[in-house]
C-alpha cells in the first residue's frame, strides 16, 4: 500500500511539472514608473555589420497616467494594452507552448516603401535564455512565411522573438530575410530606483 501511494505521487509530480504554462498579456499594474529596457541591434550582410544602433523604452508619467518613452515619442500604455486583437495577430495571447497561428500585417516604412507580410506562427518552446542584461524564462516564437513591398521585393522571411513574461517584452529577436541577418537583443533592464 505504502508503494502505491508513493508511486501515484511521484507521478503527480511528474505529470504536475509538465503542465502546460499559459501567460496573458501584461496589465497596467504590472508596469512601474522608471522601469526601462535597452536592445542593442544589428544588420549584418555577407558578414559585414552594415547597421547599428540602440533602442529604448522607459516607463515615464504621461498625460496622467504611464506611458512608454523610446527617447523620441510616448505612447501610453493602456492604448498599447487594450488593442482589439486582429484575426492574424502579432501576439496570440495566451501565450502556450505549441500553439499556432497566422501573422498578417500591412505596414508602410519611414522611407515611404508599402508592404505586407504573411506569416505562419508557433510557440516552440518556454525556456531559459541567456543574453547581455542576463537570464530570463522566455517563449521562443517562430514566425515563417513571405514579405512584399511596393519596391517589387518578394521573398521569404524568418524571424524569432524570445518574449519574457517577467519583463513583459521580447528579449532577443532574430530576422533572416534572405539577403541578411538582423539581431537585436536586450542589453539591459532597470526596474525603478
Amino acid at each position: 500500500m505504502k508503494t502505491k501511494v508513493l508511486f501515484h505521487m511521484a507521478l503527480l509530480l511528474i505529470f504536475g511539472n509538465c503542465a502546460t504554462t499559459k501567460t496573458h498579456p501584461p496589465i497596467l499594474k504590472d508596469y512601474t514608473l522608471g522601469e526601462k529596457w535597452i536592445w542593442k541591434w544589428e544588420r549584418v550582410v555577407e558578414g559585414e555589420v552594415r547597421a547599428q544602433g540602440e533602442d529604448m523604452q522607459e516607463v515615464v508619467n504621461y498625460r496622467g497616467t504611464l506611458g512608454l518613452w523610446n527617447g523620441v515619442d510616448t505612447v501610453q500604455i493602456s492604448n498599447t494594452l487594450h488593442q482589439e486583437q486582429s484575426d492574424t495577430p502579432f501576439r496570440n495571447w495566451p501565450l502556450q507552448v505549441g500553439k499556432k497561428w497566422k501573422y498578417e500585417s500591412e505596414w508602410e516604412n519611414n522611407e515611404g516603401t508599402t508592404g505586407k507580410t504573411s506569416q505562419d506562427v508557433e510557440i516552440t518552446a518556454f525556456e531559459e535564455l541567456h543574453v547581455v542584461a542576463g537570464t530570463f524564462k522566455a517563449y521562443q516564437i517562430e514566425y515563417k512565411g513571405i514579405v512584399t513591398n511596393s519596391r517589387g521585393f518578394k521573398g521569404e522571411m524568418t524571424d524569432i522573438w524570445w518574449y519574457s513574461p517577467e519583463l513583459k517584452t521580447y528579449i532577443k529577436h532574430v530576422n533572416d530575410d534572405g539577403y541578411g541577418l538582423y539581431t537585436n537583443e536586450l542589453i539591459s533592464y532597470s526596474k525603478a530606483d
